[in-house]
């Protein structure tokens, strides 16, 4: 049994889509992050950085059970304790595949997050801050829509976790003021990926009014 430890961030919603692609089960904890959940003592035992997601093993990698932080760490955790393709065996695909995981982890979800917080409902306009994280976040969209020209997906043919932890921050396209429209081939994989039933059980994860 895995217990997850969640809110309905992009973050969050990569590990409730992999643990449905993998059909692990599990428990979902939810941590209210508006109203300041994440720093509370028994949250900061199991994540030290107070973020969500985080979870923890019931049986982990010696039998006892075992917490891991950081979504991208999570996915691959999760991917190698049951074997699954989507983190591939091979030499290559799985460097491709870590490569766009990292991509996400170190351009998307960083760039994506500053987009929104300077962009929906800003406590204060900063027209710098503004223009600079609209810019990036167009810059990384053309990136990946360059991909999408000869791929399928962020690896290739196959569906990855690094698809995974991309789509949740793509989903929120209209948060940092982008026209999906405009960048066609990101479209066709977002709507490709989104038709899963996998994805959309995860997305789903936790479910607020």
């Amino acid at each position: 049994m895995i217990d997850l430890y969640t809110w309905g961030t992009p973050n969050g919603r990569k590990v409730s889509i992999m643990l449905e692609e993998i059909r692990l089960k599990y428990r979902v904890h939810e941590v209210n992050i508006g109203k300041g959940d994440q720093h509370h003592p028994d949250f900061l035992s199991i994540s030290p950085n107070n973020k969500i997601p985080c979870i923890v093993d019931s049986s982990g990698p010696d039998g006892s059970p075992f917490s891991v932080f950081e979504s991208g760490a999570i996915l691959i955790y999760l991917a190698e304790k049951v074997s699954s393709d989507l983190m591939p065996s091979n030499p290559v695909k799985r460097a491709i595949t870590l490569q766009w995981l990292m991509f996400q982890m170190a351009s998307v979800g960083p760039m994506f997050g500053q987009a929104h917080h300077f962009l929906r409902n800003p406590k204060e306009i900063v027209p710098y801050g503004q223009n600079r994280y609209r810019d990036e976040t167009n810059r990384l969209y053309a990136v990946m829509d360059d991909h999408f020209e000869n791929s399928e997906y962020l690896s290739g043919d196959d569906y990855t976790i690094a698809d995974i932890a991309t789509y949740p921050w793509v989903a929120r396209f209209e948060w940092h003021q982008i026209e999906l429209e405009e960048y066609e081939n990101v479209k066709n994989w977002f709507d490709r990926v989104g038709e899963r039933d996998a994805v959309k059980r995860g997305m789903s994860v936790p479910f607020l009014n």
